[in-house]
């Protein structure tokens, strides 16, 4: 009798080993592919460790693709949300910005990708992103607004400035001053993590 409440035991606690965990999607361009790094390196591989390391079972997808802009987000959640991930960080909008793309276009693309994933109860963190001064004070004001606008609208957890810490510093960029290096990269996984944390 010992003996089979011992295996009864034992496999309870192989299978709550096994259970799956909860699964991140991070949808996002060159910054969150990680350009120039090694894949290991971009900030969504550090955030999955440091989360893991805390003793949290997430996997974090990174769908980040270069050149992105905000236009292709829903189309792009269409074919990541097959594999029906539990948590959304949309960091899009870089690219739009350095276009010079109308904000007010940006912010249509953005509000579509958060209300597709919020009608797949999927939970959004949206990242904020800032253009340097030189773009002009109105275009600058307006698009760091945007994500401030869309966060307090829809509710959402909000990364404030995605690049705290890292933006315009040349130690933490490559020489490109617009990708993050490896350092930079560590420096994007704590701030995204100081953030989410509490959610997961």
């Amino acid at each position: 009798m010992r003996l089979i409440i011992l295996s009864l035991l034992l496999g309870f606690s192989l299978a709550h080993a096994d259970a799956p965990g909860k699964k991140m999607v991070i949808l996002g361009d060159s910054l969150t592919e990680g350009y120039g790094v090694a894949k290991e390196a971009a900030f969504p591989a550090v955030l999955e460790k440091k989360i893991k390391d805390a003793g949290k079972k997430w996997t974090v997808v990174n769908a980040g693709v270069s050149g992105s802009t905000t236009a292709s987000a829903v189309s792009r959640m269409k074919w990541v949300f097959k594999s029906k991930p539990d948590l959304l960080i949309l960091c899009l909008g870089a690219n739009d910005g350095l276009r010079g793309l109308k904000v007010a276009d940006s912010k249509k693309h953005l509000a579509a990708a958060i209300e597709y994933a919020q009608s797949r109860k999927v939970k959004v963190i949206l990242g904020g992103l800032y253009m340097p001064p030189n773009y002009g004070k109105d275009y600058s004001r307006d698009f760091r607004a945007m994500y401030e606008d869309l966060a307090r609208t829809y509710k959402l957890s909000f990364v404030p400035f995605l690049l705290e810490g890292v933006g315009g510093k040349p130690e933490y960029n490559l020489a490109d001053g617009i990708h993050p290096n490896e350092k930079g990269h560590a420096l994007i996984a704590d701030n995204v993590y100081k953030n989410i944390k509490d959610l997961l």
